[in-house]
């Protein structure tokens, strides 16, 4: 049996994503959520950004062939407790990255975020990416974490307001997933509202918004945290509720660097700065 095969729940967080050379999102803020939160982040790096926190400016491809090898190697010998992806931009690397997983991790939890644009509105999905994502990676997951937009795209409806919120999870929750965690943060008002819905119901979660541009990387970090929670062992929901919780004290805290959307203050349970 692989190391992935373990039943043992060590922290272990393996992170397919491209890199944010800015290090508020993609692969950057995923390795500091996951080391903040006490567990130990691996990669396989699916593209590179050259990006700050008004845009990405240029994508470097990264060949499917040497992301699946990525995959094997940090697999069988390290193996993982949970599995989080970002950054799939190509039908064929999210066809390798189903590949890898169903041979070398077919039992580990899956959090898929599904990344398709930057903060600063950069396309990071090609459009032939998408099917390939809604009916080879999503099925597989143990939970997707889209924001409204990604939700609309992949659902095929229109989610204006908290009342659209339900039956588009409905809708995502038939294209495969255990769970999907709908985040609200796209609609307006002073509210910030996320739905959680899975065979057990819908959880409602809210707060109150934060005024700030400090917001680059919040979907890469919320996911990460996720999957750190379940790489411990914890519920989904009890998951979900930490990573809320450690999101917001990352905004809170945010440092206010960048001249665009700046990024979270991901060290803040290291730091004590909170």
């Amino acid at each position: 049996m692989s190391a992935a095969g373990s039943a043992a729940k060590q922290g272990r967080v393996l992170i397919i994503a491209g890199s944010d050379s800015g290090g508020g999102a993609g692969i950057q803020a995923d390795i500091k959520t996951v080391t903040a939160l006490g567990g130990y982040a691996m990669t396989a790096i699916t593209a590179l950004t050259a990006q700050d926190t008004r845009t990405v400016h240029a994508i470097h491809e990264v060949p499917a062939e040497f992301i699946a090898l990525q995959l094997r190697v940090v697999l069988e010998d390290i193996g993982a407790d949970a599995i989080k992806t970002g950054m799939l931009h190509r039908a064929d690397i999210i066809e390798a990255v189903v590949e890898a997983l169903e041979k070398y991790a077919p039992d580990v939890p899956l959090v898929v975020d599904p990344v398709m644009v930057a903060k600063g509105g950069a396309s990071l999905l090609q459009p032939s990416a998408a099917e390939a994502l809604r009916t080879k990676l999503i099925p597989r997951a143990t939970v997707i974490t889209p924001n409204l937009p990604e939700a609309e795209v992949l659902s095929g409806m229109k989610v204006a307001v908290e009342a659209d919120m339900a039956p588009a999870s409905e809708r995502l929750l038939q294209l495969g997933p255990q769970a999907v965690l709908l985040k609200g943060g796209h609609l307006p008002g002073d509210a910030l509202v996320d739905l959680l819905r899975d065979s057990r119901g819908a959880q409602r979660y809210s707060d109150t918004r934060i005024d700030t541009t400090s917001t680059h990387g919040t979907g890469c970090t919320l996911a990460s945290a996720i999957a750190t929670g379940l790489a411990f062992g914890l519920s989904l929901r009890d998951a979900v509720a930490q990573a809320r919780s450690y999101v917001r004290k990352a905004i809170e805290t945010a440092p206010g660097f960048g001249h665009g959307h700046g990024p979270l203050n991901h060290a803040h349970t290291v730091t004590g700065k909170a």
